[in-house]
């Protein structure tokens, strides 16, 4: 999960690392919002880059000039994402940016640690420049993390290597404790006496350690609609995405793989598909619940015209998931398209025999699946 940057900073808060006072403002009206000391800094809160060189970054010195900035933000688009909250922070000053990292790489099975003495919006031009970024891989362990951190600041100003080190030791037990897949923090603000401060924060938590975060699971809970596809991964136990929002095509699909994929042809087909679903047969285990929650999700789809249910099942018995399907959908009295089942796998026989029996084609063929859609889709 990608945390936004408000989140990632109370995260490190939490953790007793040093970033700005701030606080959280939904929606473009000030009000009477509890506010940090002034001058201030307006961020647009999306889980994207680029946000400064998109005006998505701003500076207030009076209420007045700040209400007239969350105007200009909140409301605006970047990267498709559109901006529904901005953090307000106290501005810092009198500081040098730099630049400091930590990363999982699964493929050396290590922590990659990146560090510059520069920092800031041009850091992908720094990395162009020959050992301006340093970097290092190691073992995902505290003291060889803080080892590798010395060695990466041999030879910076005194104040830099200071701030870098001591910032590393407070973000390898922030990465280490809260099982981070990404820590980044660009710019890290050094002052003159080389004491340093969160500029902005960039984390990327592992949902697979999730059970194990309280914290984090806490965020999910008080946040949901921040991050509705994490908070639905959680609750209910698969991955769901709407991709298009004018979408005329409802997918139930297992694998992320398959899912992704079957995206990828309806719309070489010239089709529209609504959401990416990972549903995760495996886990129905004879309850239809999961798939009631889904079939929900899609009938929120205003353009929705037909779902195209994509199964392969190794474990799953394609006569059981047929049955629940069909009783979820009867649950799901507002979806009222039709249904086009593309099955691969177990029991399949039987499959075919119940749900043709209810008028609902089953294809093995993935070409034929789509002729069915695209019959409903160009009919409606």
């Amino acid at each position: 999960m990608f945390l936004l940057e408000h989140d990632a900073k109370s995260l490190l808060a939490l953790h007793g690392a040093p970033a700005p006072a701030g606080a959280l403002l939904d929606g473009a009206n000030l009000g009477n919002a509890q506010l940090p000391p002034s001058p201030w800094v307006v961020k647009a809160q999306i889980a994207a880059g680029g946000r400064g060189k998109a005006g998505l970054i701003r500076t207030a010195k009076s209420r007045d000039e700040l209400q007239s900035q969350l105007r200009a933000i909140v409301g605006s688009t970047h990267q498709g994402m559109t901006v529904q909250a901005c953090r307000v922070e106290s501005q810092v000053t009198n500081v040098e940016e730099a630049y400091l990292s930590f990363m999982l790489d699964p493929v050396a099975a290590g922590v990659r640690v990146m560090l510059a003495a520069q920092g800031g919006v041009e850091i992908e031009a720094l990395a162009a420049t020959p050992g301006a970024l340093k970097s290092a891989i190691v073992a995902p362990e505290s003291a060889a993390l803080n080892a590798a951190i010395g060695e990466l600041t041999r030879g910076l100003a005194p104040h830099l290597a200071r701030a870098l080190n001591d910032a590393g030791r407070e973000l390898v037990r922030v990465f280490l404790s809260a099982e981070l897949s990404l820590l980044e923090i660009n710019p890290l603000f050094v002052r003159p006496d080389g004491s340093w401060i969160a500029g902005d924060a960039k984390i990327v938590t592992d949902d697979d350690a999730m059970f194990r975060q309280p914290h984090l699971r806490a965020l999910l809970d008080s946040r949901m609609t921040a991050y509705p596809a994490a908070h639905r991964k959680e609750r209910y136990g698969c991955d769901y995405v709407v991709v298009d929002p004018a979408g005329e095509i409802g997918l139930l699909t297992t694998g992320a793989g398959l899912s992704m994929m079957l995206i990828d042809e309806l719309r070489a087909s010239g089709l529209k598909p609504y959401n990416f679903l990972d549903v995760r047969t495996g886990g129905l285990r004879g309850d239809p619940a999961r798939l009631v929650n889904v079939l929900n999700w899609i009938a929120e789809g205003p353009n929705v015209r037909v779902l195209l249910v994509n199964i392969f099942a190794g474990i799953t018995d394609l006569g059981e998931f047929s049955r629940l399907l069909v009783e979820a959908f009867a649950r799901v009295p507002q979806l009222k398209i039709p249904i086009v089942a593309r099955l691969v796998g177990t029991n399949l026989d039987a499959a075919r025999e119940f749900l043709s029996a209810r008028n609902i084609p089953v294809a093995t063929d993935l070409g034929e699946a789509i002729k069915h859609v695209r019959r409903h889709v160009e009919n409606v």
